[in-house]
């Protein structure tokens, strides 16, 4: 399943989760949604813990030709405790490379179901070739993730995660038919199930065209739905909230308690560069949009909607995102990496220190964002207003002194006895990326460090961030859920994306560091976390 924040638009809609979040308590709260209610832990011997599901019966998949392969007549069937122990299992197949593979080795036998597979595709000739419920089925499953009954299932942590329950309000852990799995498996001219997903969302995929555009149609099986008697909690218009959001809008009575979703049709439309795509949504093409940088000023007036763009029936929603958007050096790198010795620490820390990030903010976001001194974005448990972090203020005289002492006098390489030649990598191919990109080129520059923009795809650069094929970084991380683990994962030694296809992009480790972090991560939110 994706881990990337555009494609969960599409995921997210097409399959149902165990769990969701009320859509407008704050802070988040977690609602039941496939699953009757939110389980609580149940602690087992030797510091184990167990946490028990209760489906909800009748639920349905979309309807899709791929059941009648295997029952013919059939279009859809029940969504049953069996399809979240695949998804699970799908998880720890190492031919999948999901990369939560590290977050949910939590669960008992997960690693040695992954390693009892990749052991009967190596060792039986044609297992591979069997149907892959069948491959999961002879390699046991995973000891930790118990069906007790069509709608039942447990699953049991080998060590104390509470955060797990928010991964069940996540597509990685949706239940899959095994039935489109098998079939689109990209033989005989068959879509790959990336490509054809089927799932028990409010939505089925429609259309997918890789280049202009995605459409996604209301499911008639969703469950809410189907039943709309049930009332389930994530099925309906919420009729609490906070109290601005009453003043906005959010709790119209027209809306309350009104079945979901509102849609019938979802066209995302691929749009490569930003000025006209802000242009088609100016002309009633597109019905919602970011701001871009070159309009920002005659959409908006004095922090509000101007007069002309209300006028023309527009809304301004204003929220904040937990997010961080971070400079990324792979410390496997034998340049600015680790491996390049105590020079190579001088090197990032002088490159930080080059960059204005508010002046960043006000070119290439009307001053919307913060200067980040850590991982942990506002509203999140940990951030500290008032800290600053000593590499993250601007300071070119201090950076120069760093850069000698890392061995690069006025930025030259002594092994070429030229300006030091770095490769800063984005996946992004627009125009307004580049100049994104420029800014940091030409703060370099200042250092008379020579780096070259790599300009590719996403596609292109996760790959080369999957292969630790990249020396500087331009990233971002939006929360999966709402807490400080999981900002500061992305820097835990076991995460590393090379090591295990984890979110560590920048493959840092230090055992210090690890250790801070396996005693913060599952404690309550107290002083000493």
């Amino acid at each position: 399943m994706s881990y990337a924040t555009h494609e969960h638009a599409i995921t997210a809609n097409v399959f149902e989760t165990l769990l969701e979040y009320h859509y407008l308590k704050r802070p988040y709260q977690l609602i039941p949604a496939l699953s009757l209610d939110v389980p609580e832990a149940r602690a087992l011997p030797g510091g184990r813990v167990a946490y028990r599901f209760h489906l909800r019966p009748g639920a349905l998949y979309a309807e899709d030709p791929a059941f009648g392969q295997f029952e013919p007549g059939q279009a859809t069937r029940e969504v049953v405790a069996g399809d979240v122990a695949f998804e699970l299992e799908r998880i720890a197949d190492p031919a999948v490379t999901s990369p939560v593979v590290m977050t949910f080795a939590k669960l008992e036998g997960f690693r040695e179901f992954s390693e009892r597979l990749a052991l009967l595709r190596e060792g039986e000739p044609g297992f591979s070739e069997q149907r892959i419920d069948q491959q999961y089925a002879a390699a046991g499953g995973i000891q930790g993730v118990r069906v007790l009954g069509p709608h039942e299932l447990e699953i049991v942590l080998s060590e104390p995660y509470p955060q797990i329950l928010y991964w069940f309000a996540m597509p990685f852990t949706a239940p899959l038919p095994w039935e489109a799995v098998a079939f689109y498996d990209g033989k005989d001219g068959r879509d790959f199930f990336k490509d054809h997903p089927v799932g028990a969302g409010p939505f089925r995929l429609a259309q997918y065209d890789k280049r202009s555009r995605i459409t996604l149609e209301r499911n008639p099986n969703w469950y809410g739905v189907r039943h709309p008697e049930w009332r389930a909690p994530g099925t309906v218009y919420p009729s609490e909230g906070e109290p601005e959001d009453a003043e906005l809008g959010r709790l119209d009575p027209a809306t309350v308690g009104r079945t979901l979703p509102f849609l019938d049709r979802l066209e995302l439309r691929i749009e490569r560069e930003s000025i006209p795509a802000f242009n088609k949504f100016l002309q009633g093409y597109i019905d919602a949009s970011g701001i871009i940088q070159e309009s920002f000023d005659e959409v908006v007036r004095d922090g509000d909607l101007s007069p002309e763009m209300a006028a023309l029936g527009m809304r301004l929603e204003k929220s904040v995102d937990p997010s961080i958007i971070y400079l990324g050096f792979n410390m496997n790198d034998p340049q600015v990496g680790a491996s390049a010795g105590s020079g190579s620490r001088g090197l990032r820390q002088a490159m930080s220190l080059a960059i204005d990030s508010a002046e960043f903010a006000r070119v290439f976001a009307n001053g919307r964002g913060v200067p980040a001194q850590s991982p942990i974005p506002p509203g999140t448990f940990g951030y500290e207003v008032e800290y600053r972090n000593p590499w993250r203020q601007p300071d070119l005289t201090r950076a120069k002194q760093l850069l000698s002492e890392a061995g690069y006098v006025d930025g030259i390489d002594p092994k070429t006895g030229k300006p030091l030649r770095l490769t800063f990598d984005i996946g992004d191919t627009s125009s307004a990326a580049r100049l994104r990109a420029l800014f940091f080129v030409n703060a370099w520059k200042r250092l008379v460090l020579n780096v070259e923009i790599s300009a590719t795809d996403f596609n292109q650069f996760r790959d080369k961030v999957r292969r630790g094929a990249y020396q500087v970084i331009l990233h971002a991380w939006l929360a999966d859920y709402p807490d400080p683990e999981n900002f500061l994962f992305l820097l835990w030694g076991p995460m590393s994306e090379l090591t295990s296809g984890g979110p560590n992009a920048a493959n840092f480790s230090d055992p210090r560091y690890d250790a801070l972090f396996l005693e913060m991560k599952d404690r309550p939110n107290d002083a000493r976390r």
